[in-house]
């Protein structure tokens, strides 16, 4: 199993296996030579999700400031999907010596999966936004 995955990431790569599209990302890691130019360049792509994420996460809780009960249950789902987020990572990738069973590029595979997880959640935000807003239907 864990040299079919190798074959397929030899043959496909790592943004296409992840679904990175982002410009910044694709320019960075078109430039990168190296295995730790490529983690730099999935880490940025990470944090760029991270902060849409976080913008998109206080628009949600100035929102729902003005629904009885939303705050903390924004909060609350928030946290929740934090968990989510590192245990189905932890479940992608789930040995003990993660260096050893999924080679050089463990970081960078990690990091694109935390962005498209953030990109998700993301989704996930601007919908309840729009809810909070009155834009969709109850």
């Amino acid at each position: 199993m864990r040299y079919g995955a190798i074959l397929f990431f030899a043959i496909f790569g790592t943004t296409a296996a992840f679904g990175q599209t982002s410009k910044e990302y694709a320019a960075c890691s078109d430039k990168a030579k190296t295995q730790i130019e490529m983690n730099g360049c999935a880490s940025a792509e990470a944090t760029r999700a991270d902060k849409e994420l976080n913008r998109v996460y206080t628009q949600v809780l100035v929102k729902a400031a003005s629904v009885p009960e939303a705050t903390e249950k924004a909060k609350a789902s928030e946290r929740a999907w934090v968990t989510y987020r590192d245990a189905y990572i932890d479940a992608t990738y789930p040995a003990k010596d993660k260096q050893t069973e999924y080679g050089s590029m463990y970081s960078l595979d990690v990091e694109l999966l935390r962005a498209k997880l953030a990109q998700r959640q993301t989704v996930a935000l601007e919908d309840l936004l729009k809810q909070y807003s009155g834009n969709t239907p109850k």
